[in-house]
């Protein structure tokens, strides 16, 4: 008896533990499932870090606009795109690192939604599907702005490996056709993705006012190409309501120690590096205007007693000038854009105001004087940074400042101060001095091209999906940094 129990005890036990062996196949780091609140995260995250990064690999918009210059590697300020395939960077990050979660995210919702009893919770189904979709439209406006046409029907589909490219203008009136939807589907008193939407916790009167801030910022963006549609835009887009302060900003907080951390420490503090310097062109304008945003911006230069911005394109000392501020770099700084915790600013109420400001001058039926939107434009850029009400106010008094005696027409005082209150969001200051042409950016006498009013296409297209990008080419007039895209009139 006791040789029995010895032969069947093992038995016994290979089958208590026969019905787990299949777990051993499961990889916990790669999950064959994932509920859409984390791919919904996950593509928040990718698209916060895509427009803030400073990597040279992705987003150079801070070099292109002259905020920074590069200390020993210049290519990127004289605006070399090809060495490191920048545009296949942009491309591929939206495309498949953003775009792709939230088509994923939408497929997932109609069966991840449900209620208390198990089945589907309605409200929260129709916000989480408006939510997703308006990041998309966002996202959309970027990869239309920077390229032109782009693959927008036919894109992210299994079944369609070669995409066509849609027409930029078409792409961009779909656009609008889809915030208008998702505006409507919004039901405030219902639910959403909770803290899994780290810009606004679920909220939805705040997604509300981000969607239709974004569509005044599209409706302005066509104000030179189509300025009867721009105006029925914007008067809907004000009409539904925009922000109204500081506290709807749209936000990606980031958290203090990796791997959520801000990517511009990322890139400068964690790693090490001394690439970047501010120029003359943002440091001479801000000291020129005594703007309190100044410490904010950047730190002191070599001295220790003056503010310096380096010559665009050129090869700089990193020791000699300014600095982007944070207080892990040198004295003089009070700002904490190198911070890990520094969030990214996907939209802000002053980038509301400066547009509210111009619907005004063109025309447009929208409330109080552009005077009064510009003041509130700036006076809000300067307390986001950190600046008191009282700076704000005697900014505002100088004759250089005052919209009054500003110098140049309303594009030049909008373009010139939207220019300073754009800081550290270089991609959407690119898209603004196109629009506006303000301030006038002089290209370094080493540049390799002309101003780039867009990117190329990635390589990879023209390898890959050459029939279709050789369409698009044409069809855009080339596909050079030079060509202007269709709301580009100026």
């Amino acid at each position: 008896m006791k040789k029995l129990f010895v032969f069947l005890t093992p038995l016994l036990f290979l089958a208590a533990c026969k019905k787990d062996l299949t777990s051993l196949n499961e990889d916990p780091k790669n999950p064959s499932s994932v509920p859409s609140f984390a791919l919904y995260t996950n593509a928040q995250r990718t698209l916060s870090n895509t427009l803030t990064s400073s990597s040279v690999n992705l987003n150079i918009f801070r070099l292109i606009v002259q905020y920074w210059t590069e200390t020993t590697y210049t290519d990127e300020s004289n605006y070399d795109l090809q060495t490191r395939q920048i545009p296949r960077g942009v491309w591929n990050a939206l495309y498949r690192d953003v775009l792709r979660d939230l088509q994923e995210t939408k497929k997932l919702i109609p069966t991840d939604v449900l209620d208390g009893t198990g089945k589907p919770d309605a409200p929260r189904q129709k916000n989480q599907l408006a939510v997703v979709d308006i990041t998309e439209v966002y996202a959309w406006y970027y990869l239309v702005t920077t390229f032109g046409n782009v693959p927008y029907s036919e894109a992210l589909n299994i079944d369609k490996p070669f995409p066509k490219y849609d027409d930029q203008k078409a792409i961009f009136t779909d656009l609008l056709k889809r915030i208008d939807a998702d505006i409507a589907a919004i039901v405030i008193t219902g639910e959403s993705f909770g803290n899994a939407d780290v810009i606004y916790g679920g909220d939805m009167e705040a997604w509300k006012k981000f969607a239709a801030s974004l569509k005044l910022k599209m409706g302005m963006t066509l104000a030179d190409s189509d300025p009867a549609l721009s105006k029925t835009i914007v008067e809907a887009a004000v009409a539904t309501g925009v922000f109204t302060s500081n506290a709807d900003n749209a936000e990606f907080k980031y958290l203090s120690g990796p791997p959520n951390t801000n990517p511009v420490w990322v890139d400068l503090v964690q790693s090490g590096r001394k690439d970047f310097v501010g120029t003359t062109t943002i440091i001479d304008g801000l000291k020129a205007l005594n703007d309190p945003r100044l410490p904010y911006y950047f730190t002191l230069d070599g001295t220790g007693n003056e503010y310096t911005g380096g010559e665009p394109g050129a090869s700089n000392n990193y020791t000699t000038y300014s600095k982007p501020s944070g207080s892990s770099l040198v004295k003089g700084s009070i700002g904490r854009i190198t911070s890990a915790d520094f969030p990214a600013l996907l939209m802000d109420y002053s980038e509301v105001e400066f547009f509210l400001a111009e619907a005004k001058e063109r025309g447009y039926n929208v409330p109080i004087t552009a005077g009064e939107h510009y003041n509130k434009a700036i006076t809000a850029s300067i307390l986001y940074w950190g600046g008191s009400s009282t700076q704000a106010v005697n900014y505002l008094a100088q004759p250089a400042v005052a919209y009054a005696t500003a110098a140049g027409d309303y594009k030049q005082k909008i373009g010139v101060q939207k220019y300073l209150g754009l800081y550290n969001r270089g991609w959407d200051e690119w898209i603004e001095q196109r629009r506006l042409d303000q301030p006038a950016i002089i290209a370094p006498s080493s540049a390799q091209s002309v101003y780039p009013v867009r990117f190329t296409y990635n390589v990879d297209e023209q390898n890959i999906n050459t029939a279709n990008y050789n369409a698009a080419s044409t069809a855009i007039g080339g596909d050079k940094v030079g060509t202007k895209l269709f709301w580009d009139k100026n």
